[in-house]
């Protein structure tokens, strides 16, 4: 008989959990093109947290006129901001700059599902 109520607990902890995690997070698809001649590497930032994507010591790169869909994970209602620069010119740069250290108007969107508008990265 407890091993039938221990399941039933264990169970309803899964579902609890699994419910829980569903409720908090979200996804964001943001889609950028390169309009400058070089090409350009990216960085997503939380502003909520201390987190980047796609995190590691990588970003994402973008060839000249090339236009990326760049998915992520994030939690539902954090604010995240592009950063993006000329690859091997951190001088230029678009959003909040690489490593997050500028500060932008337009460049964060609100992690709650669905996609951004196409972000044109232009000279």
């Amino acid at each position: 008989m407890s091993i039938t109520i221990a399941r039933r607990v264990a169970a309803a902890l899964s579902l609890a959990v699994l419910l829980t995690s569903a409720a908090h997070a979200g996804d964001v698809t943001f889609q950028i093109k390169n309009s400058h001649p070089n090409a350009m590497r990216v960085e997503l930032y939380s502003q909520d947290r201390d987190y980047v994507w796609p995190g590691n010591g990588k970003d994402f790169y973008l060839d000249d006129g090339e236009t990326k869909e760049l998915p992520i994970s994030c939690n539902e209602g954090e604010s995240i901001c592009y950063g993006a620069w000329v690859d091997g010119d951190e001088e230029t740069y678009w959003g909040v700059g690489p490593n997050n250290k500028e500060s932008c108007d337009d460049c964060c969107y609100t992690c709650s599902g669905g996609q951004t508008e196409e972000i044109n990265l232009q000279e």
